[in-house]
């Protein structure tokens, strides 16, 4: 059975340096975080001090998947605190509006990224989708596409268009899987592409993200929500991100579930390896005329010229270029 312990959040560093212990971030839920330590116990902490990753200003200077330095309580009923994170082997983090600086980090330490979503009720952009990937890409991370609620395309053209998105994605370098988490189909599949992994789910509102945990792991009790009729979105159901732990027989491993968002807005980004990020544009621009090409304006860019012969897909250039856009110096306000 587990043991939930409470420690003492304070400013001061009156605790004995014997009493820090190691532990790993499992649920953030606004400025508390779950910590399993190493003894397997479960302790209820806040953040002291001010942490910063690479300058950037974050909504959670700790995530789920951390690692951590933290101090427990001498007092009962208390929150304690975390005073170090361990180095991190991987992030992946967004902006957090489209109007600030100010970043969200998903989660930390991560295998891979599971990214759910959907053609249909609602339909996922293919700019969001591009977004995420890039953004995989650009910390280290491999992502998987996960098509959901296959149960709904039952036309033609709906199959037609998996089909299209399917061969897209698969012919860049993407695992694709398809399921159905109402009916079951494909769910056997995703299990084996998470065992053994610390795998980040993430996706818009309405994906179906928390009806699938509940098809891995029952257990998780997610909560699941109706589309809105009226505008073809999601509800958000889950409000903080959490790890749960996957069973023996699958392999172990975690999934880590976070809040559904609406856009996805790309950070940290240098303009000139935004195209290294998207795999097909990166191996195309080694024909360009000129070495530093953004594959804009220039002459002689063989990106632009495979775009025409639809050797690469407009959509995914049209997400390249929204995310200059996003580079651009007087895009986003400064920070403060």
């Amino acid at each position: 059975m587990t043991t939930y312990v409470f420690c003492n959040f304070t400013t001061t560093e009156t605790t004995p340096m014997q009493l820090q212990m190691k532990g790993l971030v499992t649920k953030n839920a606004g400025n508390r975080y779950e910590v399993v330590a190493d003894s397997g116990e479960i302790y209820h902490c806040n953040v002291k001090g001010n942490f910063r990753l690479k300058g950037i200003r974050t909504t959670n200077p700790v995530a789920v998947g951390d690692r951590v330095d933290f101090v427990p309580s001498d007092r009962d009923g208390q929150p304690g605190y975390i005073t170090a994170i361990a180095p991190r082997s991987n992030y992946i983090i967004r902006r957090a509006s489209n109007l600030s600086k100010e970043a969200h980090i998903l989660a930390a330490n991560i295998d891979q990224m599971a990214l759910i979503v959907t053609l249909a009720y609602p339909t996922t952009s293919l700019t969001f989708i591009d977004r995420i990937l890039a953004t995989a890409e650009a910390y280290g991370v491999k992502a998987i596409l996960v098509i959901n609620k296959t149960d709904l395309l039952d036309s033609t053209d709906d199959r037609q268009l998996l089909d299209a998105v399917s061969y897209l994605y698969d012919s860049i370098g993407y695992k694709v899987i398809s399921v159905s988490a109402k009916t079951g189909d494909g769910i056997g599949a995703l299990k084996e592409m998470l065992g053994g992994m610390t795998t980040l789910l993430s996706g818009n509102s309405g994906v179906g993200k928390s009806t699938i945990i509940n098809e891995i792991l029952p257990a998780a009790k997610q909560k699941t929500a109706e589309i809105s009729i009226v505008h073809n979105t999601g509800m958000h159901t889950t409000t903080f991100s959490e790890m749960f732990a996957l069973p023996a027989e699958m392999g172990g491993g975690f999934i880590i579930d976070t809040p559904g968002v609406k856009g996805f807005g790309t950070i940290d980004f240098d303009k000139t390896e935004i195209s290294h990020y998207f795999p097909e544009i990166f191996r195309a621009s080694a024909d360009c005329r000129y070495g530093n090409c953004t594959h804009t304006h220039e002459p002689g860019c063989n990106v632009r010229h495979m775009i025409e012969d639809n050797l690469i897909a407009q959509s995914r250039y049209n997400s390249y270029l929204s995310i200059l856009e996003d580079s651009a110096d007087d895009k986003y306000r400064k920070p403060f």
